[in-house]
């Protein structure tokens, strides 16, 4: 539901409606740029009975408006968010697992939007899933307009607009080190194989001080984001409705070998190379494409 490619089983086309199941996303203008990458809205009934969602490296932000949805890590104590949620920076997979017809309206930040979006340290929230009115106040008042606009007939356009206009008026850009880690995260876009030395030294930094930085601002160090990014891109450019060699992906993406690969998909995903196949495949015909996620029935 949450990602630049959300949703369950239906195609990830924007505005797109499919059986009782209606999705939007719409990009940040001007400023928010820099610190949203998406907004999103959904609602309608979803197939699956929850999905896994592999991190992006970012934080989401949700106004729930129907029934509650379960959030969380798999192992942990995953929990009902019942007006909206906060999912910090993470490495693990998130539980996405809808307790009825799923309404909500939400966003994800780029890397080092959380603080400057919401006066939220990624440090305080890593990790965790947890209401987001009770770190951020302004979502109280922001719940209550989207629904008396959603109450009203308001499309779902209208809904993630409000979202954004509302960030546009309180949006913080003087946070100290931010260009920093603006500029190092977009040289591990550019290569995620780029040693974190090089990166250090390219934004001016020691690198013990742009790992300080990173949790500061990013909430998670940039070898972490790195490792996210390559394993998104992996997900991105893999067609799971045809024979994946898995060995040369390893090779032509910078994993070491395949068991290296097999590691570092299992942590982000929370299954094997097979087993997310297997899940996409029954999952989604082969003209959707749901990067990173695994719906479970």
């Amino acid at each position: 539901m949450f990602s630049t490619a959300p949703g369950e089983t239906v195609t990830r086309a924007e505005g797109e409606t499919i059986g009782s199941f209606e999705s939007h996303y719409s990009p940040p203008v001007g400023e928010l740029s820099r610190f949203v990458e998406t907004f999103w809205a959904a609602r309608g009934q979803l197939e699956a009975t929850r999905e896994l969602i592999a991190p992006t490296g970012s934080t989401v932000a949700a106004i729930v408006l129907g029934p509650a949805i379960i959030q969380g890590h798999p192992g942990g104590e995953p929990a009902p968010m019942r007006r909206g949620f906060l999912i910090g920076p993470h490495e693990r997979p998130i539980i996405n697992q809808p307790t009825g017809r799923t309404f909500a309206v939400g966003f994800v930040t780029t890397p080092v939007g959380c603080e400057a979006l919401l006066g939220v340290l990624p440090s305080a929230v890593r990790g965790q899933a947890v209401e987001l009115d009770s770190v951020w106040a302004p979502a109280v008042a922001l719940r209550r307009d989207l629904a008396a606009a959603a109450a009203q007939g308001a499309p779902l356009p209208a809904l993630t607009g409000l979202v954004q206009d509302r960030l546009a008026a309180g949006v913080n850009s003087s946070i100290s080190g931010l260009e920093r880690c603006e500029a190092a995260v977009r040289l591990l876009q550019e290569d995620p194989m780029t040693p974190v030395p090089v990166v250090a030294r390219e934004t001016g930094l020691a690198h013990g001080s742009l790992d300080r930085e990173f949790a500061r601002i990013v909430g998670l160090t940039p070898r972490s984001v790195a490792r996210i990014i390559r394993l998104r891109r992996l997900l991105a450019d893999v067609d799971v409705h045809q024979r994946v060699r898995w060995a040369e992906v390893a090779t032509r993406l910078g994993w070491f070998d395949q068991a290296h690969l097999i590691r570092d998909f299992t942590r982000h995903t929370g299954v094997t190379p097979g087993e997310y196949l297997a899940a996409q495949r029954a999952g989604y015909p082969p003209d959707q494409n749901a990067p990173g996620f695994v719906p479970q029935k």
